[in-house]
């Protein structure tokens, strides 16, 4: 995983082309939208977008394949992913439910890969969140609305806590972010287990709950995100939250001083602090935001109801953390098309409970999942490859 996150990044030009308003063409020769030029412009994005069509075709056939080679009906299958996510009543609003937190954690990913950084601990980061504004809104007092303000705000810290751990181990120890983030992970999930274990810190009191249940107690109805219905779906406004922040983010990374010297970081770490950038500033604060995007992430899975139904439990994160990594691998840092991939993978996510139905195991959707994955990110290894393979050709012919 690792390295497939890396290498998202490899063409660093693409990946960190602004997508929030992008720069004029620079005057003159090949800057110009001339007829041959924007003939050549459109024949590329042509091509480009034909890649993508024919990898996505190829990796819903092989899926169709495997279905059919484990006794299923591949339309039947199909179908049921589409009713389950889109077409059936309300389940538009149940995706859109899933799609903000995995949008969110892809924000935070892309923060940290933009200054050169690899957070793969966001699951851990989300449940430390989840955790903090479960103790927060379930032992504060007053009025609901400040009590949801409150949880909300002590998820973000509790997930940029936990990723600030890496930061100081990376600049302080130089101990490599990828490592520490990934064991985090696995430590997240035992301090968690082991404040579901005590009433003083996150288990329910015994009246409400079965006997070994390690269950926190409900958030009051007041405390909750509130939810709106739209024809018929009915999600919380959080998912607007996520939509906003995903914009702000875009406008951030592409258009400041801030997000300038992030990229720049990300591209020659020596190159950027000779330029006056201070890495373990950047670098430590990129880590602390994308810990703090896992951590609302899971505080808005706590408030919004689609997970858990308001309470915490054991594995509560559920994958979202991982899942919103992919979305920003799937995404290649661009804003516009991580919103995209994070629909189409919550689609993915709540299709797969109607696949049953069709006899079929609903780990199928994995199998989906991961040949979506494969088959979007062919295409910009083959036009990187395409892209060297020039580069090298041009240089012979110098030569």
């Amino acid at each position: 995983m690792t390295a497939g996150f890396e290498s998202a990044d490899i063409d660093h030009g693409a990946a960190s082309t602004p997508d929030v308003g992008e720069q004029p063409p620079r005057s003159g020769g090949a800057g110009r939208l001339g007829p041959t030029g924007l003939a050549g412009r459109l024949a590329s994005g042509a091509e480009v977008v034909g890649l993508y069509a024919l990898c996505v075709i190829g990796a819903l056939g092989l899926s169709a394949l495997i279905i059919v080679l484990t006794g299923g009906d591949a339309i039947a299958v199909f179908n049921a992913l589409i009713d389950g996510s889109i077409r059936g009543p309300g389940r538009i609003g149940a995706t859109l439910g899933v799609a903000a937190p995995l949008l969110l954690v892809a924000l935070g990913a892309i923060i940290s890969n933009r200054a050169g950084l690899v957070n793969i601990g966001q699951e851990g980061q989300l449940f430390i969140g989840a955790a903090f504004a479960t103790y927060v809104g379930t032992k504060m007092g007053g009025p609901g609305p400040v009590v949801l303000f409150a949880l909300l705000v002590a998820s973000v810290v509790g997930g940029a806590l936990w990723s600030g751990i890496a930061a100081a181990l990376k600049y302080r120890r130089n101990v490599p972010e990828v490592l520490t983030t990934l064991l985090l992970v696995t430590v997240a999930a035992q301090l968690a287990g082991y404040g579901l274990k005590h009433e003083w810190l996150l288990l329910a009191p015994p009246e409400g709950r079965a006997n070994r249940q390690q269950i926190s107690k409900q958030l009051d109805p007041d405390t909750r995100i509130p939810r709106v219905e739209v024809f018929g779906n009915e999600f919380p406004i959080s998912v607007f939250g996520a939509v906003a922040a995903a914009l702000l983010v875009g406008f951030l990374l592409a258009r400041t001083v801030w997000g300038f010297r992030l990229r720049a970081l990300g591209h020659n770490e020596r190159t950027a602090q000779r330029a006056g950038v201070a890495a373990s500033r950047y670098g430590a604060g990129a880590l602390l935001i994308g810990g703090g995007f896992a951590g609302l992430a899971g505080g808005i899975m706590l408030a919004g109801g689609d997970f858990g139904n308001y309470t915490l439990v054991p594995g509560f994160p559920a994958e979202i953390g991982w899942t919103g990594l992919l979305v920003a691998l799937v995404g290649r840092q661009r804003i516009s098309a991580t919103i995209v991939v994070a629909f189409v993978f919550a689609c993915l996510r709540t299709g797969s409970g109607f696949v049953a139905a069709t006899g079929v195991e609903r780990r199928i959707a994995d199998v989906v999942q991961g040949l979506l994955v494969l088959a979007l990110l062919i295409p910009p290894a083959l036009l990187f490859l395409r892209q060297r393979r020039r580069a090298m050709a041009a240089q012979e012919g110098r030569t």
